[in-house]
């Protein structure tokens, strides 16, 4: 079992940053991919970002050039910054990790970007 922890979610005006963190519960666990999926209101669930433990990433099209996903394999942690944001960017994060063909999912966190 793997449990996610994510933190850094908030208001932010359009044009501003934001930084996500995702910290998973097993250090000694060899997750093969972290990432983020969000979801709005009234919308699916959708990818944002991913990293596999290489260090290939994987970026949704509304994100591209915008969002950067990183990660330390050390600790399973994973990162998402964001900048440039948009008030469609507004959402409910969730950090995902793929394990032994087990996904795994945090319990998310809010972004909203309104001016």
């Amino acid at each position: 079992q793997v449990q996610l922890v994510e933190s850094g979610g908030g208001l932010v005006q359009p044009g501003g940053s934001l930084r996500l963190s995702c910290a998973a519960s097993r250090s000694d666990s060899s997750i093969t991919i972290m990432g983020w999926f969000r979801q709005a209101p009234g919308g699916q669930r959708e990818l944002v970002a991913s990293i596999f433990r290489s260090g290939l990433t994987n970026y949704g099209d509304a994100v591209k050039g915008r969002f950067t996903v990183t990660r330390n394999n050390a600790n399973n942690t994973v990162w998402l910054q964001m900048t440039a944001l948009k008030p469609e960017d507004t959402a409910v994060y969730y950090c995902h990790a793929y394990e032994l063909a087990r996904d795994y999912w945090g319990q998310g966190t809010q972004v909203t970007v309104s001016p």
